[in-house]
This record gives structure tokens, C-alpha cells and sequence, in this order.
């Protein structure tokens, strides 16, 4: 039986820890052989720089009969998967230098790339003000209705409300979760994540069957920002997770936006030099 590429890439682009830095750096110590990199010893794994011991066993644990068994699975629940190879990969995500080997998506990944330059990123806490959910939800809507694709993290609170003012609007949205599309988080939002396969997408970059998990969740924040230009925070303590999306905004030279409101995020991003956007006024970012 010939060896299954696609297979064995998917395996290594959910190993643990590896991400894409070091997967470059093995692709590249192995001249791009996925088989070699598959049937390599401890040693020769571990000579690739970031290479260590758990990785290097992870690695030599790959069973590709039970990768294919799980792609016939994903397939048959309409998950589908982009590699950073193929021409329907986020082209905003592709000078990132840590963007996901692969991508796995359900519904309109397309859009992404049909609409390069007219993505916006709303996020925040999951605890907003009454003013800040309306505010988001309006923005949403007002940028939806204009053509410009919502991103956002299906998060309950600020994401809610942005998904939910740029279906309203017959607009697109994409939700990047911190857990697999399969099984969409949290459990409140099922109906609005399947909403959004209508109108837009759900993207992981985790296994599609895995459970949400915190370490996730904060890394999807840089495809969230990678996705997008400007990224908007609507609210968010200085401490809470939203932070981390301006966090790397900021890294990944996007435009970061905020609203005058009294929470302590808002005020750091301000001081910081986040532009405010108008409060109860029309936005279309044109």
C-alpha cells in the first residue's frame, strides 16, 4: 500500500505541541519527506531544533491507519481540512510564523479569501455591559451589512453578539474555536454555530473531536487577529482573555479598535493607542 501523505501530515499537524514552527523545521531537516520524519529514530528527530524527548514519542506513536479511519469520519460529518499548501488557505494567515499547518473547517472557508481586506475581528468579554453587547452587536451588523466578513470566537457574551448582529444584517461570519468544530463551544451557542455554516464558517485547527481546552482557546486568539484587519475590542478587563487577541494584534501589525468604556482593558488599549470608534454611530470602515 503506498504511503498516505495526506495522512501522515494531518497526523503530525495535530501532534502535541509541535505547531508550525517546528514542523517546519522538521519538513526542512527532512528534505520534506513525510515517511522519513514518520520512520526516524529518537536521535534523528531530536536533532531538529525545539525537538525533545515527548515530542520526538509523540511522533514515533502515529498510527496512520487510525488518522484515516478519523478523516473518513470528519468527512462523513462534512469536516473538511486545508493544508498551508493548498491554494484555499487563508492568505492572511500564511506569513504568520506560527500559522497551523492545517486548517479543518465547515462551511464557506472561501470567503476568507474571496473577501481579503474586508475582515473585522470582534471580541471580548463573555460578561459585557448592556451598552457594549449593544454596541457590539450594532457594529457587527452595521460592518456585516457593508460586506465585511465578522470573525469572531462564538464565545458567549461580545462574540455571541457580534455572530448574531452580522446574521441579522444577512452578512458573513467566521468563528474560530478553541475546540473542535465537531463539537462546538459552548454548549448555549450550538444553534448559533450552526447558523453561522449558512452564512460563513466554523475553523479549528485542533483535532475536529476534541474537546475545548484553555491552552486552545488562548491560541486561537492569533488566528482570530491573523484573519483580520482591525481587530475591535468591545470590552474587556485588562486581565481577561480578550486581551490576548490585542496582545497579538498588536505583534501581527493589525489596527486595534476599542470603545471609550470605563473597563480597564478599554483604558489600557486606549493609553496604549488603540483608535476609539464612535459610540451609537454607523460604522462601515470604508
Amino acid at each position: 500500500m503506498p504511503f498516505d501523505t495526506e495522512a501522515a501530515w494531518i497526523a503530525l499537524s495535530l501532534t502535541e505541541h509541535l505547531g508550525g514552527v517546528k514542523m517546519g523545521a522538521l519538513l526542512q531537516a527532512f528534505d520534506g519527506d513525510l515517511a522519513a520524519i514518520l520512520s526516524a529514530d529518537e536521535k534523528s528527530l531530536r536533532r531538529v531544533p525545539g525537538i525533545g524527548a515527548k515530542i520526538a514519542a509523540s511522533i514515533q506513536a502515529i498510527q496512520l491507519d487510525d488518522i484515516q479511519a478519523q478523516m473518513e469520519a470528519w468527512m462523513q460529518a462534512g469536516i473538511f481540512w486545508i493544508k498551508n499548501d493548498d491554494r484555499r488557505y487563508p492568505n492572511a494567515l500564511r506569513d504568520l510564523d506560527d500559522a497551523p499547518p492545517t486548517l479543518f473547517y465547515r462551511g464557506q472557508i472561501e470567503i476568507v479569501n474571496e473577501l481579503a481586506g474586508r475582515c473585522a475581528a470582534i471580541v471580548g468579554t463573555r460578561k459585557p455591559s448592556q451598552q457594549a453587547e449593544k454596541a457590539a452587536k450594532a457594529l457587527a451588523f452595521d460592518l456585516a451589512a457593508h460586506g465585511v466578513v465578522i470573525i469572531s470566537g462564538l464565545a458567549l457574551g461580545i462574540d455571541t453578539a457580534a455572530h448574531q448582529g452580522a446574521l441579522a444584517a444577512g452578512g458573513r461570519s467566521v468563528a474560530v474555536l478553541g475546540g473542535g468544530i465537531a463539537r462546538p463551544y459552548p454548549h448555549e451557542n450550538r444553534k448559533l454555530a450552526a447558523a453561522l455554516l449558512q452564512r460563513g464558517a466554523l475553523v479549528c485547527e485542533v483535532n475536529p473531536m476534541s474537546k475545548t481546552r484553555t491552552p486552545a482557546l488562548v491560541a486561537r486568539n492569533r488566528l482570530i487577529s491573523g484573519l483580520s484587519d482591525p481587530v475591535i475590542i468591545v470590552e474587556t478587563a485588562k486581565d481577561g482573555g480578550a486581551m490576548y487577541a490585542a496582545r497579538r494584534a498588536a505583534e501581527q501589525g493589525r489596527t486595534i479598535m476599542t470603545f471609550d468604556f470605563p473597563a480597564s482593558g478599554n483604558q489600557e488599549l486606549i493609553a496604549q493607542g488603540a483608535l476609539i470608534l464612535p459610540y451609537g454611530e454607523n460604522i462601515t470602515l470604508d
